[in-house]
C-alpha cells in the first residue's frame, strides 16, 4: 500500500517544477517560473534565511490532497524567524491559507512538496542581520520519495560534526546551516552509503544529514534529545505520539555511537524522507537487516495517517480541495 501511495507521477522528473506550478512571493501569487530574486539578495550571498519542508499527500480514493502538519510547520518557521531576526507579518492561519491557495492553483493530483522560505531580501553586500529588508515566498512541486522507503538504507557515521547551538542552531531550519548537512550527505554517498549519521561535538549521536534518528533496543524506542543539536522534528514528534498511543515505551536521551551497532532496529524520519528503516550502519547489520516489528507498526500507522485514513490523527492533515467526500 505504501509503495502505491507514495510514488510520484511519471510525467515530470523528481524535484522539478511542471508548467502549472504556482508560487507566492512578496504578497502576490505568480507562476513559479516568474518567482525570481536578484543575485545580490542577501540570503543568496550569506544564507540568511529560514525555511520549512511541508508534504501534501494525494488520496486517489477520496480525490483529495492532504497537507500534513500545516500549522506546526508555520509555528516553527515563526520561531526560526525570531532567531534570525526576520520579520514575518503573516500569521500562522494566513500562511496556511496562502499555502492552500498555491496548491489549488497548481492543481496537483499527486504527492507534493511545499517549500516556504523567509529571508533577508536586501540587495547589499555585508554580513549582518540588522537593517535589512525581509521577504517571504512559498512554492510547491510534485515530489515522491527522498530515500527509497521500500528498502533499508545503508548509513555511515560522518566525519563531519553537527553544528552546535552556540554556533549555528540546529533546532531551526536555517538555510545556511544546511551546508553542514550537504557535506555529510555527499561524504556518505561517495563512500558507498545512502545516508550519513552525524555526531555532535561531544561525540553523541545527533541525527541523519537531514533526518531525525530513532533506534529500538529491547522493545524500547529511543531518540536523542533536542539538546544534542537535533532539529526539533515535527514528524519525530508525530512518531513518538503514535508510539505512545500504541503502548511502545519511549526514551528521549543521548545515544552513544556504539549503541547504533547493537540496536535491534533503527530508522530515519522527517517530512522529506518520511520514514526509512536502516539496514546497516558502518557496514554492521542492524538487527537482521530487515524492517523490524516496532518500525513496521509505527510506519504503517503513519502512512495511513498522512493520507487522512486514521481517525485518531485526522487533525494532522488539511484538505486542499473542496470536493473531499463527506464524513472525512
Amino acid at each position: 500500500m505504501v509503495k502505491e501511495l507514495t510514488r510520484p507521477a511519471a510525467q515530470h522528473q523528481q524535484g522539478t517544477a511542471p508548467e502549472n506550478a504556482w508560487a507566492y512571493l512578496d504578497g502576490r501569487f505568480v507562476p513559479l517560473r516568474d518567482a525570481k530574486v536578484s543575485v545580490m539578495t542577501h540570503a543568496f550571498n550569506y544564507g540568511t534565511g529560514v525555511f520549512e519542508g511541508i508534504r501534501a499527500y494525494w488520496n486517489a480514493k477520496e480525490e483529495q490532497l492532504y497537507l500534513l502538519h500545516l500549522r506546526e510547520h508555520y509555528e516553527r518557521i515563526h520561531r526560526s524567524c525570531r532567531i534570525m531576526r526576520i520579520s514575518l507579518p503573516q500569521s500562522v492561519d494566513e500562511l496556511s491559507q496562502i499555502t492552500v491557495e498555491v496548491l489549488r492553483r497548481s492543481q496537483y493530483r499527486e504527492d507534493a512538496y511545499i517549500r516556504p522560505i523567509a529571508f533577508k531580501r536586501s540587495e547589499v553586500i555585508g554580513v549582518r542581520l540588522h537593517d535589512l529588508e525581509d521577504s517571504f515566498t512559498v512554492f510547491a512541486i510534485p515530489f515522491g520519495t527522498y530515500l527509497d522507503i521500500d528498502r533499508g538504507v545503508k548509513c555511515g557515521v560522518s566525519s563531519w560534526r553537527r553544528t552546535d547551538d552556540n554556533a549555528i542552531p540546529a533546532r531551526s531550519k536555517l538555510t545556511g546551516a544546511y551546508v553542514n548537512a550537504a557535506l555529510a550527505k555527499t561524504e556518505a554517498v561517495e563512500a558507498g552509503f545512502d545516508e550519513a549519521i552525524v555526531l555532535n561535538a561531544d561525540g553523541s549521536v545527533s541525527e541523519g544529514s537531514a533526518e531525525n534518528l530513532f533506534i529500538v533496543r529491547e522493545g524500547v524506542l529511543i531518540t536523542p534529545p533536542g539538546t544534542d543539536n537535533i532539529l526539533e522534528g515535527i514528524v519525530r514528534s508525530s512518531l513518538m505520539r503514535i508510539a505512545q498511543d500504541e503502548g511502545i515505551p519511549i526514551q528521549v536521551r543521548s545515544v552513544d555511537r556504539t549503541e547504533l551497532y547493537i540496536a535491534d532496529e533503527a530508522f530515519l524520519c522527517g517530512t522529506g524522507t518520511q520514514l526509512n528503516y536502516i539496514e546497516s550502519i558502518d557496514h554492521r547489520t542492524v538487527g537482521d537487516g530487515a524492517l523490524g516489528p516496532v518500525t513496521r507498526r509505527i510506519r504503517d500507522i503513519y502512512f495511513r495517517a498522512v493520507h487522512g485514513e486514521e481517525s485518531r490523527y485526522r487533525s494532522w492533515v488539511t484538505p486542499v480541495y473542496a470536493e473531499a467526500k463527506a464524513g472525512r
